[in-house]
């Protein structure tokens, strides 16, 4: 019993990885993800037995992993992905959660949906085809969501006799690409997601890479560092008064840390109102912690009985936001209805709800070439664009390079109440 406790205990507390697919269609994302799961032992038995019904129901002369991820019956049938596919698998050093995103142009936001909170790109090249437009899209949308880590993987090396000059040719020119995009790290791998080579175990036949395989990189990659400790921001979501004898003067501010770190004796500032006070404790579910750091939840009291409601936000004094109603943005949109210059949307960030009016358009993006269009004054479904907006109420912001909590934002048709951009402060 003690032992499946600490086992338990070790799991929950081991670090969480977030990772995205990305490629052209027939690049090999959903074998690749497939093959991870399946050589790392991550697969049960029902779930082989059902793939290998599956495979050789379709005719398949091997066992087909990609039908691990594409679940829906077109996705089977047609061989691709459409829907954002999440897997969950762990190793004794991590856990993972996976977001195999579609290749297609028409399913862009797609891919902007499931790579927004990821912590690494896995961004495929066919070896046959080399550097086509759509990589060059999936590079620019993980620059544009400030995705810290990209690991190029370039696959199907098998059917390239295995070549070193070809992996070296594709690599040369994804760097010359990288030098118009904002990535911190770059990674190259050349594997074979259908036959195994450097996606778990060390390709035999490509003894010429000298480096770590795929599983490897992802077990060790840094990501501590993806978070911002130095901004104090805790947007808050709800006001904890419990109704109970024994915590009656009780008043807790929960919610999630966006960045930074908080502890019993920060000096605090409350926006909109701007009153300043003290963390008297930090409360988890449990017990009372010395710090608290992003991304945990957790509620917060303060020395002075301040009137603070959901929408508010609990900032470091010495590291304010930027406030403002006037807010620039780089934006995908993800309506069917396009766009328009002095449309009217409901706005939603962190915490806060407003409205807000589309004031200007100063460019959009061609996101094949990567040039701006500054003629065209709309934005059609999967398009990316800088807008300028002005909101009905001050929000509390930080740019998206900075923090990528505060400094998103999503619009929302009035109409029916769906999402329809994705906006990332600048």
């Amino acid at each position: 019993m003690a032992d499946t406790k600490d086992f338990q205990k070790g799991y929950l507390n081991m670090e969480l990885l977030r990772f995205t697919t990305a490629g052209s269609v027939d690049d090999g994302k959903s074998t690749l993800i497939g093959r991870l799961l399946y050589d790392s032992k991550a697969i049960f038995e029902d779930q082989m037995e059902a793939i290998e019904k599956a495979s050789e129901q379709k005719g398949d002369e091997h066992v087909n992993l990609a039908l691990l991820t594409d679940g829906l019956r077109a996705e089977r049938e047609q061989g691709i992905t459409i829907d954002v596919a999440y897997r969950y698998f762990a190793t004794p050093k991590r856990k993972f959660i996976i977001a195999d995103t579609p290749g297609h142009v028409q399913y862009t936001r797609n891919m902007v949906t499931g790579a927004s909170t990821a912590n690494v790109a896995l961004i495929l090249v066919d070896a046959r085809l080399g550097v086509l437009e759509q990589t060059i899209r999936h590079g620019y949308i993980a620059s544009l969501l400030k995705i810290p880590h990209v690991i190029v993987c370039i696959n199907k090396m098998d059917l390239v006799d295995y070549k070193e000059d070809v992996f070296t040719e594709i690599q040369e020119k994804f760097k010359e690409l990288s030098v118009k995009l904002d990535i911190q790290d770059i990674r190259f791998v050349p594997i074979s997601a259908l036959k195994g080579d450097n996606v778990v175990d060390r390709s035999e036949i490509m003894d010429w890479y000298e480096g770590p395989t795929l599983l490897y990189l992802l077990e060790n990659i840094h990501v501590n560092n993806d978070y911002n400790y130095v901004d104090g921001r805790f947007p808050v979501q709800y006001v904890v008064r419990p109704q109970a004898e024994k915590y009656h003067d009780y008043r807790g501010y929960a919610g999630r840390i966006a960045s930074g770190t908080f502890q019993p004796g920060d000096k605090v500032a409350v926006l909109p109102s701007g009153f300043t006070s003290t963390v008297k404790s930090v409360d988890t579910m449990n017990e009372s912690v010395d710090m608290a750091f992003a991304p945990q939840s957790v509620v917060l009291t303060l020395d002075d009985d301040i009137d603070i409601s959901r929408g508010d936000m609990i900032v470091k004094e010495n590291k304010m936001p930027d406030v403002g109603q006037d807010i620039e943005m780089m934006i995908c949109w993800l309506g069917e209805t396009p766009m328009v210059v002095n449309g009217k949307y409901s706005v939603k960030h962190t915490s806060s709800d407003a409205r807000c009016i589309v004031k200007e358009m100063p460019f959009k993006i061609n996101i094949n070439t990567l040039e701006q269009n500054r003629e065209d004054k709309g934005l059609a479904l999967n398009e990316i664009g800088k807008i300028k907006i002005r909101t009905t109420k001050p929000l509390f912001y930080d740019s998206y390079r900075r923090n990528r909590i505060t400094g998103s934002i999503i619009l929302i048709d009035e109409s029916t109440n769906r999402t329809v951009g994705a906006g990332m402060i600048v």
